[in-house]
């Protein structure tokens, strides 16, 4: 092991660092409302410049991978032909929040600097990655970056369109200069072999660690979801005023009415003991010809559909339709569905999860597991063989929002058990 290297009086502090860099990328990436880091975006590679540059000024290694995502280690273990990763995103919703995703990203930078400052060396080499594109709102698909990695990104995916521009998310790929004939070929652009383990930590994105006063966690196993970005129900235009009940091919109340059905049935599955959350986001009916006094021919709405088991996902698919089908009728109009993106659950890989959780105990937290409701890209690490855990940290008023409200000393405290991991503490 080298001689610990003694840090210079004037040298930021870990606590210093995380807390510049994390204001610094926010300026960055600030939108009139919280942050917007776009997939595959200037402002998406401007953050990774960003972290760079950091890092190398903390004498880190840094390269890019063949999808321009990028990666960081110390620099004896840049080249080093089999590692764990330790990362996350760097892109975001619009208007969100600056800590979705960079916090991962963070969280291994900082033991790549506490490792380095020290001279010491983690019982297996690591290598932090910084991902392009896991959030959907952007083309639609999610985990876009960690399934071209592993080949696992489908040809309707990349089919997909931007919000704004409306090109497809190839022609994105290949502005960056993205080996686009590989990922339609479905080519894993890295050597999966090569990965002894996926490590995110991530902020949690509900209430349960607030409820329970704690700073962090480790993750059982994250839900898998069931999407459509546009599901079109059509019926039939008129007056407000002059078409009566019996009459009337109306969209809204017939988009209200299957919202309310299946809200009736996650009650009762929820009943019965099984895990499902049911999100509508978008909906809308066409700004063009929309009016106060205009029955609408057609409104459209989005349906996010997510749970930890892959049955209850499938008995969800079959509901969906058949209360299609049942509203069709009684309301006498056509609903007519997108693709349909889904993502299977997955279960945190079990030995890394008490490896984890010893880690913790090593580093005077309590241990506590919870799942996962958010999906997360270790879900396609797990998918694509490759061991995967995840550590949660404490974050007030959720996420996907600009009021993301994570403290510093629990993104240390997250950071501590990822740490201890990477050295090696024993279960």
């Amino acid at each position: 092991m080298k001689p610990a290297r003694v840090m210079a009086s004037d040298e930021e502090t870990e606590l210093e660092l995380a807390n510049r860099l994390f204001a610094e990328i926010a300026a960055l990436s600030a939108d009139d409302k919280g942050v917007s880091r776009p997939a595959f975006s200037d402002i998406e590679t401007r953050t990774l410049a960003h972290l760079e540059a950091f890092a190398r000024n903390e004498g880190l290694s840094v390269w890019y991978d063949d999808g321009g995502n990028a990666k960081f280690a110390l620099p004896e273990d840049a080249d080093a032909g089999r590692y764990v990763i330790v990362g996350s995103h760097v892109d975001s919703v619009p208007q969100g929040g600056n800590f979705d995703g960079l916090a991962g990203v963070m969280a291994g930078l900082m033991c790549l600097i506490r490792a380095h400052r020290a001279g010491a060396r983690f019982a297996r080499p690591v290598h932090v990655l910084a991902m392009r594109a896991e959030e959907s709102p952007w083309f639609g698909p999610c985990y876009i970056g960690s399934k071209i990695l592993t080949g696992t990104l489908r040809a309707d995916e990349l089919a997909a369109r931007h919000k704004a521009d409306h090109r497809p998310m190839s022609s994105h790929m290949a502005d960056l200069g993205l080996p686009v004939d590989c990922i339609e070929r479905g080519e894993p652009l890295t050597d999966l072999a090569a990965i002894e383990a996926y490590i995110e930590l991530h902020i949690e994105q509900g209430p349960l660690l607030v409820g329970k006063d704690i700073p962090a966690a480790v993750v059982s196993g994250i839900r898998g979801n069931l999407r459509h970005r546009e599901v079109c129900c059509r019926g039939e235009e008129g007056h407000s005023g002059a078409v009566p009940r019996a009459f009337r091919k109306d969209p809204v109340l017939a988009m209200a009415d299957l919202l309310v059905r299946l809200d009736e049935s996650w009650s009762t599955i929820l009943n019965m003991g099984d895990d499902l959350v049911l999100t509508s986001g978008m909906v809308g009916t066409d700004p063009k010809s929309h009016a106060m006094t205009r029955i609408p021919d057609a409104v459209t709405f989005s349906l996010d559909i997510r749970s930890q088991s892959a049955a209850t996902l499938d008995a969800m698919r079959d509901l969906l339709r058949a209360e299609m089908l049942q509203v069709e009728r009684e309301r006498k109009v056509r609903f007519e569905l997108d693709a349909e993106m889904r993502v299977e659950p997955a279960r945190c890989d079990p030995e890394l999860v008490e490896r984890l959780k010893a880690a913790m105990a090593a580093v005077g937290q309590e241990p506590f597991v919870m799942a996962s409701g958010g999906g997360h890209d270790a879900a396609v690490f797990s998918a694509a063989g490759i061991p995967a855990a995840m550590v949660f940290v404490r974050n007030r008023n959720g996420s996907h929002n600009p009021a993301e409200s994570m403290e510093l000393a629990d993104f240390v405290a997250g950071t501590d058990i990822v740490h201890a991991f990477l050295m090696g503490v024993p279960v």
